[in-house]
């Protein structure tokens, strides 16, 4: 990796990346996140006892439409047209949390880092908003890009998840 930053100028200053002579290629990239929540607000939106509604719906919603939305929230990234975003959501009663996972793809002359990045922010700040008024004390926890591919700088995975596609690992590997 170089130590020059792409995304400032000459003289220091902000600027968006011209990404117009890079190749056109399929750009994956996976993120997840959690909310860490009382176990009784985890067992009402498995349950459906959430006076907003249907929590995991909305939350997966609200991630699929801020992920296509990215250049509207991050200053300087590129509008992309998006192949596919998947968001899923997990409750996960016995750790006291909802997992959330996006997945998304393009062909595109940049990645899809920030799109993955910000589906999962928005479900969890959706998930959060529909939940506040049973559990003010939920926190948003680990997003993080766990998986990307395409591009000049191919595959990288984060050291001690799951493969994509498997439910996610602790640092020893075991399912969480």
């Amino acid at each position: 990796m170089g130590d020059e930053l792409s995304h400032l100028d000459a003289r220091g200053r902000a600027r968006m990346v011209d990404v117009g002579p890079k190749a056109v290629t399929e750009r994956v990239c996976v993120a997840r996140g959690e909310v860490r929540m009382a176990p009784d607000t985890v067992r009402r939106i498995a349950e459906g006892r959430v006076p907003k509604g249907d929590v995991l719906a909305t939350a997966r919603i609200a991630g699929i439409q801020a992920g296509k939305r990215t250049d509207q929230w991050i200053p300087l990234a590129h509008p992309l047209p998006l192949d596919a975003l998947e968001v899923s959501l997990e409750p996960d009663a016995e750790a006291s949390r909802v997992r959330i996972e996006a997945r998304v793809r393009a062909h595109a002359r940049t990645g899809v880092e920030m799109e993955a990045l910000v589906a999962v922010s928005a479900a969890a700040l959706t998930l959060y908003d529909m939940c506040k008024a049973v559990d003010r004390g939920m926190t948003l926890e680990a997003i993080r890009l766990v998986h990307k591919q395409g591009g000049k700088s191919g595959v990288w995975s984060r050291p001690g998840e799951a493969p994509v596609g498997a439910p996610p690992t602790d640092e020893e590997g075991a399912s969480v």
